[in-house]
């Protein structure tokens, strides 16, 4: 009997501290002090099974990046019922993160059963099944991880000078404690490098550090000016929404002749009911790109884009589609006409991915992915160009905590290559002549295809080339092609059919329509003629007659006439063009060859 009664008064201790330690972890969610409250779940949930506070310790572990605790527990949640969808997309970028691609594809798909148009969930789904691709051209970029002395976490690093500004958390520092992560609040530093070393990193001067968050900045183009990301707050208290919850806000700064930032003023479109932030200047200082979770975004945080009119920012516009998703889009960074951008809702490796989009005519493009080794299954983000336009920062958490990295581009490797074939017996042609003309710095290369016919040059990123090839007895043929644009390395392939050349032997060219009694032009009659202008222009020791033909209806001496009209509105396009007048000569044959049955007197369709 005493025995029984130990085992019960135990049991109800047990359950008890459980019960406290739930309260405990609860308060502490509901505060974001998601360290605490993963340490209070786990000892909480080592005794009772609830799976209302594994679905919370899974979301703290993923806030504070332990995420194989994450995965744990979204797995027993799991096992106790079915994820949301919410839970199922975070489950699956935990996952994703961890490296399981398969278990990740899983969880996306479970989305899509639900809901078959969640494009996020469509692209995720896609990343884990192609993962591989991510890894196809690693040798563009060399990304070097950089020692800043004394730093708990780097990030955000800006060229400034001759140094950088990054956000960070130093060993150490005094004062209050981040509740999220328990770990100093962020402030802004400043080093410089000398040889191959980084100074330690020093607060930067003035007032723009303070008691909680000072993040991401960005400056004009002479340095006196700073956009910079701070916590909501007024004097030593932070502002809170409704919820509880402090939001972070745009600032703006100036730097004196001695280098202390001061006179610092709110971006006129804070609020105190959601985040501001992250921002990027243009060369001019006229536009300012930054992220905001406002009502009415696409998703999470959306990029949003301001012009300095009239001494002041306009009213922001949201960047839309095809940049901004149902995710979240952070970290824009404005490089010319490129923006760069992180983001975990379009197709990406993991967590933030960083991606390229380029205006084009008004029009972003659609983002492309950096690929390994920019981006990894981790958080990768703020990428930062230095003015050479070839090298640069960027941060990431690969490696733990986060860290800013240098980086170098490297140029990609593009090839073009082929084979020259006889265009009737379609055997490999040895001896072609083939010459590739860089037409944007005007150089050319030759070289003889061997006995398989075949070709190839070395091309350059970001430039327009003509490659054309030709022997004696062969008509000269020729294309044209470009490299802007293309950012991974890449093969082209051009291959020729050769044509032989017999003299006073007609050349049929197909698709060369005119209207009904008409000589003019078709857009569709004018494709044909621009690559008979190319034969011409290929072919310079070579002479022309161009004829024009016509049907059988009305009289011969009317078709005559007509075809002629046609004949010498096809050779005026060409001379248009660019040939020769002189080697070109214009001939109309009426209805004198006809190609089928329909002469005059016989019935025939419309169509014969």
């Amino acid at each position: 009997m005493n025995k029984i009664t130990v085992v019960i008064i135990a049991g109800l201790a047990f359950g008890s501290c459980a019960r406290q330690h739930l309260v405990k972890a609860d308060k502490a969610y509901e505060r974001l002090a998601f360290a605490e409250a993963a340490r209070s779940y786990d000892k909480a949930l080592a005794r009772v099974t609830d799976r209302e506070a594994l679905l919370r310790a899974a979301d703290a572990h993923a806030n504070v990046n332990d995420l194989a605790g994450a995965a744990e527990r979204f797995a027993q949640a799991k096992a106790l019922a079915p994820l949301s969808m919410t839970d199922e997309m975070r489950y699956g970028q935990v996952l994703q993160s961890l490296g399981k691609h398969e278990q990740a594809a899983e969880r996306f798909a479970s989305i899509l059963a639900q809901e078959p148009t969640d494009q996020r969930a469509h692209e995720l789904m896609l990343s884990c099944e192609a993962h591989a691709a991510f890894y196809a051209d690693s040798s563009l970029y060399t990304v070097t991880p950089i020692t800043l002395s004394g730093m708990v976490s780097a990030f955000s690093a800006t060229p400034y000078k001759d140094g950088i500004i990054f956000a960070g958390e130093k060993e150490g520092a005094p004062g209050q404690r981040n509740p999220w992560n328990d770990r100093p609040f962020l402030d802004l530093f400043s080093s410089t490098r000398t040889g191959g070393a980084w100074s330690t990193p020093k607060p930067i001067a003035g007032e723009v550090n303070g008691r909680y968050h000072e993040g991401p900045a960005t400056f004009s183009a002479d340095g006196r000016t700073m956009y910079f990301t701070r916590s909501d707050y007024y004097k030593f208290r932070l502002t809170k929404d409704g919820n509880a919850v402090s939001h972070l806000q745009l600032f703006r700064a100036e730097s004196d002749d001695q280098g202390h930032w001061g006179n610092i003023h709110q971006f006129a479109y804070n609020g105190d009911e959601f985040s501001t932030g992250h921002a990027t200047l243009s060369a001019d200082g006229h536009t300012l790109y930054f992220i905001s979770d406002a009502p009415g975004g696409a998703g999470g945080t959306d990029i949003y884009r301001s012009e300095w009119r009239n001494e002041a920012w306009s009213i922001p516009e949201n960047v839309g589609s095809p940049i901004n998703t149902a995710g979240n889009e952070m970290f824009p960074m404005l490089k010319g006409d490129s923006l760069f951008f992180s983001s975990n809702g379009h197709g990406n490796m993991g967590g933030l991915d960083i991606f390229l989009s380029v205006i084009r005519n008004g029009e972003w493009s659609v983002p492309e992915n950096l690929n390994y080794p920019v981006n990894t299954p981790h958080d990768d983000f703020s990428f930062v160009l230095a003015a050479d336009g070839r090298s640069g920062y960027l941060s990431s958490d690969r490696s733990g905590d986060d860290r800013v990295y240098a980086f170098t581009m490297h140029d990609p490797t593009l090839v073009l290559q082929g084979v020259f074939s006889d265009e009737t017996t379609h055997s490999p042609m040895a001896g072609v002549e083939v010459t590739l003309i860089d037409v944007t710095t005007g150089e050319a290369t030759t070289l003889l295809t061997g006995p398989d016919g075949s070709y190839m040059f070395p091309l350059a990123p970001g430039h327009d080339y003509k490659v054309k090839g030709g022997k004696d007895g062969m008509f000269t043929a020729s294309r044209e092609m470009t490299t802007k644009g293309q950012r991974t390395s890449r093969t082209y392939t051009e291959d020729f059919d050769l044509k032989a050349v017999v003299l006073d032997k007609p050349i049929l060219v197909e698709n060369i329509y005119y209207d009904y009694d008409r000589w003019d032009i078709r857009p569709e009659a004018a494709l044909e003629l621009d690559k008979l202008a190319r034969l011409f222009k290929d072919n310079p020791n070579l002479s022309f007659e161009l004829g024009s033909h016509t049907d059988s209806r009305a009289s011969d001496l009317y078709n005559t006439v007509l075809s002629e009209a046609r004949a010498n509105s096809a050779v005026d396009y060409l001379i248009r063009s660019g040939v020769d007048p002189d080697r070109i000569t214009a001939r109309g044959h009426g209805e004198r060859y006809l190609v089928n049955h329909c002469r005059n007197g016989v019935e025939c369709t419309e169509e014969e």
